[in-house]
């Protein structure tokens, strides 16, 4: 079981997205900026490449601000709310 952002991102280099220092850099400064979790910060990069295709800082930042504006604690939840509100059609 992937346990941190570290292992999860080593995990996408593996299947093949590669992030630049700069993308590595983002999606931890976005993860310490909306004080997000582990676990949301890997859920909204998940979501972020399924939506985009490709890493988008700012869709990523801007799922982090909903996750945590709407109290959104686990994978299961943040899944349920992109769907709810059209976000995303996973």
């Amino acid at each position: 079981m992937i346990v941190n952002l570290g292992e999860y991102l080593q995990l996408l280099g593996s299947k093949g997205f590669q992030f630049g220092e700069d993308a590595i850099g983002f999606i931890y400064f976005g993860k310490q900026y909306t004080n997000a979790s582990e676990e949301m910060a890997k859920t909204a990069l998940e979501l972020t490449l399924k939506a985009q295709k490709t890493f988008d800082g700012s869709f990523y930042i801007s799922l982090l601000e909903l996750f945590t504006t709407n109290q959104i604690a686990s994978r299961q939840e943040a899944i349920r709310f992109v769907r709810k509100e059209n976000i995303l059609t996973i």
